[in-house]
């Protein structure tokens, strides 16, 4: 018998019930940098368990689709976007994570410019996120709803933001990934802003832009702000030269 013929007959005969199988789902940590701060899109559960609690728009993976497609599909029909940055992050599998079952869940994290979310769903929210860490230290993360009110968060989604922002942090010096929260044109007060909202600290503006305008990654549009109570400033656009 060949090898192609042992490998037909034992798949022939296999049991896949054999061994105890656990769900798999798929959240999607939706990023957002607007007044000097991280904002994440929560969902607002209405359904057992932890029901009213807020969660990350997720779901289980189908069995005729890959991770990744399970999580373009909870980012469209949950977030409503399309064609944003998105990236795996880590996978969570504590075996008490969820009071249902056995589930595994690969998050992901999706990068959106402000100006690109769309309307907010009934039961939605753009949550203010509070870091009080400094660096990639690591740590618990605050969730802030409508008046600066923490927000009680589902499952295990608050390590899951935590490590969303800690992964954002350490890519930005060595990736181009701020781009991701920018608009298209941009100011170097812009990138800036974005650079500190991500980091939770001032940067010198001076060597900042050295930096920046030094990186082979910017390219003058020749336009400049319109309609600002300032000197209006000359706007940018990323050149696509480095994988992120």
């Amino acid at each position: 018998m060949s090898p192609a013929d042992d490998e037909r007959a034992f798949l022939a005969t296999y049991d896949p019930t054999a061994f105890e199988r656990p769900s798999v789902s798929v959240d999607v940590v939706i990023l957002t940098a607007d007044d000097d701060a991280l904002h994440a899109l929560l969902v607002r559960r209405d359904a057992l368990p932890q029901r009213g609690r807020w969660a990350l728009p997720g779901g289980f993976v189908r069995a005729s689709e890959s991770l990744e497609e399970a999580a373009l599909r909870v980012l469209n029909d949950k977030g409503g976007l399309r064609d944003v940055y998105l990236e795996q992050l880590y996978t969570f599998g504590r075996p008490d994570r969820d009071p249902r079952m056995r589930v595994l869940s690969v998050a992901y994290v999706a990068l959106v410019a402000h100006a690109r979310l769309p309307p907010l769903a009934e039961g939605r929210a753009l949550c203010t996120l509070h870091v009080p860490w400094s660096g990639e230290a690591g740590g618990p993360v605050m969730v802030l709803g409508e008046g600066g009110r923490p927000l009680p968060l589902a499952f295990d989604h608050g390590e899951m933001l935590a490590m969303a922002v800690k992964r954002l942090r350490g890519k930005l010096d060595y990736t181009p990934i701020g781009y991701q929260l920018l608009p298209p044109h941009f100011s170097l007060r812009d990138l800036q802003t974005v650079h500190e909202t991500i980091l939770g600290r001032a940067l010198n503006k001076d060597s900042f832009r050295r930096r920046m305008l030094a990186s082979g990654e910017l390219e003058a549009t020749g336009e400049r702000e319109q309609a600002v109570g300032h000197r209006p400033a000359e706007l940018y656009r990323f050149v696509h030269r480095s994988a992120l």
